[in-house]
């Protein structure tokens, strides 16, 4: 009988001990917000405004972009969705004979929040799809395809400085 209050009173007493266990939680420090720095390398989704295509497009020309998601760092949105990005061409082929498509590069250059621009870095090379049938057959009449990316089409860029909560 001993053996069984001692067996009861230790289950009484773990139970207590677990029902009385708290488990830590996270609060988030007094003006965190007010500190929060997103930092470099920090990569953030981008897409074009409108479509962006080979056909006309030349090394050096700018296109705006905008930011796909909010970046945020510690709960604070550091940069909202939609806010503008520059991009600039800096290598380019057009579309050829025997299927051969259009290609170029978009560097990533800057990102605006609040009126004040950041730093950004990265590329993002576009290929036209290629015209297999043609590269088969040795065509000299069939040409490949421009390189497009389409409104919605989500790129990734980095930052290339901190950004500060403004």
């Amino acid at each position: 009988m001993k053996k069984k209050t001692l067996a009861c009173a230790a289950l009484v007493a773990l139970g207590s001990i677990t029902a009385t266990a708290q488990v830590p939680t996270y609060t988030p420090l007094p003006g965190a917000a007010a500190r929060a720095t997103l930092p470099m390398d920090t990569m953030i989704q981008v897409t074009p405004v409108e479509e962006i295509t080979s056909i006309k497009m030349k090394e050096g020309d700018s296109y705006m972009l905008q930011v796909a998601a909010d970046v945020a760092q510690n709960g604070v949105v550091v940069i909202p969705r939609g806010a503008p990005v520059k991009g600039t061409i800096t290598w380019r082929t057009g579309k050829g004979i025997g299927g051969k498509s259009a290609k170029f590069d978009m560097t990533f250059n800057s990102v605006t929040v609040q009126g004040r621009q950041f730093a950004l870095k990265g590329k993002h090379r576009q290929e036209g799809k290629g015209n297999t049938v043609a590269a088969l057959l040795g065509s000299m009449f069939v040409s490949g395809r421009s390189a497009i990316i389409t409104s919605g089409q989500v790129l990734n860029a980095f930052t290339a400085e901190a950004i500060p909560v403004a």
